[in-house]
């Protein structure tokens, strides 16, 4: 296992921590792949019961690691930026897979058959936000800041955001928080309802949630988790696909590389119309 990602495993319940804290739990090849293989362990992993998934030091994940919009700036793919030659590729499919890596790391958290808390603090941006979501259920600090932040990068969000945001809240609040990628904090995730309770500790909280959900007849949990995705996750393979297709379409593009250009150079961007 990477050390990008750390789980502990005490009494039913899976501490997975992402351990990149000098860079806020960013998005990189290595933590791509390191979540993933995080998810896939927990998901088969016998005695496991609930799942607790948060990031180590400041900050849940600050989102896609910032040299990745570097590369971008000069032309390189999402994928080959974030690709380091020894991680994985968040665009690389495998077979049998409804989603690519850079969607793994969010969808994983479902197909975990167990419940999953995640703990959020400090930063949730962008694929941060995303992976937050992944989960069935969020504890946030009131303070955190969150965002749906792709449309500032000239991107649109494309791991499994659209699915699960949409079924959160209204089509209309999914909307205006994609297209005007605001931050906003725990607060008003809350209230809008992306953030199943506040807590001054979430981490303490979503543990011991954690474990009173162990407590609980296991088969009957997983049992209800699969009764509730079976609704709430229809129609994600297609959506899926959908995302894929849009974002690679953007990926590259000479707007999308002048959004990128104009947040480095502090400037206006200057689109041209599509």
């Amino acid at each position: 296992m990477s050390d990008r990602v750390s789980i502990s495993i005490s009494n039913g319940v899976a501490d997975v921590r992402m351990n990149r804290p000098d860079k806020r739990n960013a998005l990189d090849g290595a933590m791509f792949s390191a979540l993933a293989e995080a998810g896939e362990h927990v998901r088969t992993e016998a005695g496991v019961r609930a799942v607790v998934l948060s990031g180590a030091g400041a900050s849940f994940c600050a989102g896609l690691d910032f040299s990745s919009f570097q590369s971008m700036a000069g032309g390189a793919t999402a994928s080959d930026a974030a690709d380091d030659g020894a991680a994985g590729n968040p665009g690389a499919m495998k077979a049998g897979r409804i989603t690519h890596l850079g969607q793994q790391v969010a969808w994983v958290w479902q197909e975990v058959p167990v419940p999953v808390i995640a703990a959020v603090h400090g930063h949730a941006l962008g694929g941060g936000i995303q992976i937050a979501l992944g989960a069935d259920i969020r504890i946030v600090h009131p303070d955190t800041k969150l965002s749906v932040r792709e449309i500032h990068w000239g991107l649109v969000p494309d791991m499994t955001g659209t699915q699960v945001l949409a079924g959160l809240v209204r089509p209309d609040i999914a909307k205006e928080l994609t297209f005007t990628a605001r931050v906003f904090s725990g607060r008003e995730a809350f209230e809008l309802g992306l953030a199943t309770r506040l807590s001054d500790t979430p981490l303490d909280d979503a543990l011991a949630m954690a474990h009173e959900i162990a407590g609980r007849s296991p088969g009957a949990v997983r049992g209800a988790k699969e009764l509730f995705n079976r609704i709430v996750n229809h129609g994600a393979a297609e959506q899926f696909a959908h995302e894929r297709r849009v974002i690679g379409s953007l990926i590259g593009s000479p707007n999308q590389i002048e959004a990128v250009m104009a947040n480095f150079e502090n400037r206006i961007p200057n689109f041209h119309d599509v």
